[in-house]
């Protein structure tokens, strides 16, 4: 394969994902497997295509993305922010596209830690009266 356009690097909760983007056909492979196998669910298939869909170059470019840690989730969240910021970067003129669409920005919400004396992250034992 020829040297990628552009590399980029999309994070959500505990996933990261590295995003390469070359000239092509619209083939997208996610940890050396197709998208159709590695996010088998259709709504998340539509989520991480959506900057593609947006910017009107589905059929344009080839993406190869490395995906690693969290959940299917914030993998598939994580690669959506890859392709939008690499989209952006190799073609300046749709970044306020992507931006209006809020597919630049990087959801920065994760986990809250679990506080000792309670049961979860907030979640307080019971309290009995008696």
């Amino acid at each position: 394969m020829s040297a990628p356009l552009v590399q980029a690097t999309g994070r959500r909760k505990a996933s990261v994902a590295r995003v390469r983007l070359y000239e092509g056909s619209g083939q997208i492979t996610l940890n050396q497997r197709p998208i159709e196998d590695y996010f088998p669910t259709i709504a998340r298939r539509i989520r991480v295509l959506e900057p593609l869909e947006v910017t009107s170059t589905r059929g344009r470019y080839d993406v190869n993305a490395t995906l690693h840690g969290g959940g299917v989730t914030g993998q598939a969240d994580a690669l959506r922010l890859g392709i939008a910021r690499a989209i952006a970067e190799v073609e300046p003129g749709l970044r306020l596209t992507l931006k209006r669409q809020g597919l630049l920005r990087r959801d920065a919400r994760v986990v809250e830690r679990k506080k000792y004396g309670l049961k979860k992250a907030r979640r307080a034992p019971q309290y009995t009266k008696r």
